[in-house]
């Protein structure tokens, strides 16, 4: 289903606000919230895989990719492993 040229602007609008970062905070954490806000903002806009990959540049586009299946083996790795007691 394509997303609305206004819902692309308003993510892109709110994501362009994420950018600022926190003085106060650590690297991590600054990009921890970063993060969730823009897991948030996905989930808000009802953006697919591709439409975030989208508004990446190639190279960061694949990163984030591999960010996300090596996410979801570790998350299927640790669930495998678990036994039922």
């Amino acid at each position: 289903m394509p997303v609305s040229a206004d819902a692309l602007r308003r993510f892109q609008e709110e994501l362009a606000a994420l950018d600022h970062p926190k003085p106060a905070l650590t690297r991590e954490q600054q990009l921890l919230i970063a993060r969730t806000e823009f897991l948030n903002l996905q989930r808000r806009y009802g953006l697919s895989v591709a439409d975030v990959i989208g508004f990446f540049p190639a190279d960061e586009g694949v990163e984030y990719l591999r960010q996300l299946i090596d996410a979801s083996s570790t998350k299927r790795r640790r669930r495998s492993q678990q036994t039922p007691g």
